[in-house]
């Protein structure tokens, strides 16, 4: 199930959201141009639980949790954050304003790398990715717009077919997909790399607490000539 779009337009250009995008293309295309030294990259400055666990009170020790929001591990693993970023993103900036968005991003990040840390705290394997606070993102969304309609590409048989689907339902999917996998990695002790499960969890679940205090009490006044969401329903300037 992969999420296309939504029917929910902007009220201002998504600024922080179109600029974190090209960031992490950039830093991206960094390290295909380092080949098999990304590696190193990596190991610098990932987050990995257990130099955090063991040093966190360096202070470049624990700055590994930003930095690694802006690390990937190949094209699907890019794409697909992208994707989610640009998707739903850009109606939760419209709703904070563009500092609050970013602030309540890296927050979302880092709170997400530290969910992965506390539950798996020897691990030597650097986290990386921006997951984690695309996630905060999709939390907060989730509780703006719960009535929000996703285009969904799903597979059927050896066909696939667009659908859409009530956001409380593809959100809370996901959520719980992440959930059911996070649960299963705690019986799993092996250092190898794979998904980062509390990092979404952590990220989703500090998406939803957050999301009351960074959102602006007054919504940005619509543009003319366009359709608009106040939560209930759409509204239509034409002046």
């Amino acid at each position: 199930m992969i999420p296309l779009n939504d029917d929910i337009p902007s009220r201002r250009f998504p600024v922080v959201t179109l600029g974190l995008i090209v960031v992490n293309t950039i830093v991206f295309f960094f390290e295909v141009l380092l080949g098999p030294r990304a590696d190193v990259l990596a190991q610098m400055f990932g987050a990995t639980p257990i130099h955090i666990t063991t040093n966190w009170t360096n202070p470049l020790t624990l700055a590994t949790l930003f930095t690694a929001m802006y690390l990937h591990g190949g094209w699907a693993h890019l794409i697909g954050n992208m994707l989610y970023l640009w998707i739903f993103g850009d109606n939760v900036e419209d709703r904070m304003g563009h500092g609050r968005f970013f602030v309540f991003y890296t927050l979302c990040g880092l709170l997400s790398g530290m969910a992965q840390v506390l539950a798996m705290p020897t691990s030597r394997i650097p986290a990386i990715g921006a997951s984690g606070a695309i996630a905060g993102v999709l939390g907060a969304y989730l509780l703006l717009f719960p009535q929000a309609r996703i285009r969904t590409l799903l597979p059927l048989f050896f066909f696939y077919t667009t659908v859409y689907l009530p956001a409380v339902l593809v959100l809370g999917g996901w959520f719980l997909v992440q959930f059911l996998n996070g649960l299963a990695s705690l019986n799993v002790n092996v250092q190898v790399g794979g998904v980062a499960w509390w990092a979404h969890i952590g990220g989703f679940v500090s998406g939803m607490l957050l999301m009351p205090i960074f959102r602006q009490k007054q919504p940005p006044t619509p543009p003319s000539f366009s359709y608009y969401y106040d939560g209930s329903r759409y509204w239509h300037d034409d002046f």
